[in-house]
């Protein structure tokens, strides 16, 4: 074999091994891997979600029902209706009631009602009472519009997404994303929360089915997911690196190679 050629084919198997280490295990993809799951009886995990409780700067929907059309207009400021049918979420954002720094929202007529604290179910009967005060027979709903999270990193569409269950879980929110790219590192996702105090990191591992039994396996208001990628994403992109400055290489030798012949 001429040197020329034994010099690109050593250039192909060493390009070959870099790609290779690049690749992503198997068994590092299924999420909740454990030995326990079976295909004749369901596994079962307590994991009871902790309510949530209206913080400062939370937006409310709060719709009044009652037989005064008149009246329930007063109060009904955001169009449910409008997100239904595909609108903006960020409409009925700035439409809706607006926890103030003190925690109360202020209703048309009843005025300041405190509503941090309280769970959501806590904050309508609270808010029904004031209300029917002034609407005969009314009838209170009242949503959470703030509900939003963030997901970055090694997912299919990172970004900002708004969820509409009180009781929406960690695999949810990255399926909203479009779950985690081949390059996601499934054992090391860290979720950032807002606390009173400031801001707390967790990580978490997918592929561990206790990961079910964590207090945070359900998402919370403004959290963020971070996927971080695995070593396997910077090799890869460093093979395909080497596969092109190797190329160029032996383009140029065998291009010397055969000027050398005449």
């Amino acid at each position: 074999m001429r040197p020329t050629h034994r010099f690109c084919l050593y250039l192909l198997f060493f390009a070959a091994a870099v790609w290779l280490s690049g690749c992503v295990a198997q068994r590092t993809l299924p999420y909740l891997q454990g030995p326990d799951y079976s295909t004749q009886s369901p596994v079962s995990v307590p994991n009871e979600p902790l309510p949530y409780r209206i913080q400062p700067s939370d937006v409310l929907s709060i719709r009044v029902q009652s037989v005064q059309p008149v009246l329930n207009d007063m109060f009904n400021i955001t169009d449910t209706r409008s997100i239904m049918a595909g609108g903006d979420p960020s409409t009925l954002f700035l439409a809706g009631y607006s926890v103030d720094v003190d925690g109360f929202i202020n209703l048309p007529t009843v005025g300041k009602v405190k509503v941090t604290g309280m769970t959501l179910e806590e904050a309508q009967a609270q808010l029904q009472q004031q209300v029917g005060k002034f609407v005969r027979d009314a009838n209170v709903l009242v949503k959470l519009l703030s509900f939003k999270i963030t997901v970055l990193g090694e997912v299919a569409s990172p970004g900002r997404y708004f969820i509409y269950n009180a009781q929406a879980t960690l695999l949810e929110g990255l399926g909203l994303a479009g779950d985690l790219t081949e390059f996601g590192n499934r054992q090391n996702v860290k979720l950032i929360r807002q606390t009173p105090t400031g801001s707390e990191v967790v990580l978490l591992n997918l592929t561990d089915p206790n990961l079910l039994r964590s207090k945070y396996y359900y998402l919370l208001p403004n959290d963020a997911l971070y996927v971080e990628p695995v070593a396997a994403r910077t090799k890869r992109g460093n093979a395909n690196n080497l596969g092109i400055v190797f190329g160029g290489i032996s383009a140029l030798v065998l291009l010397l190679s055969y000027l050398k012949t005449f």
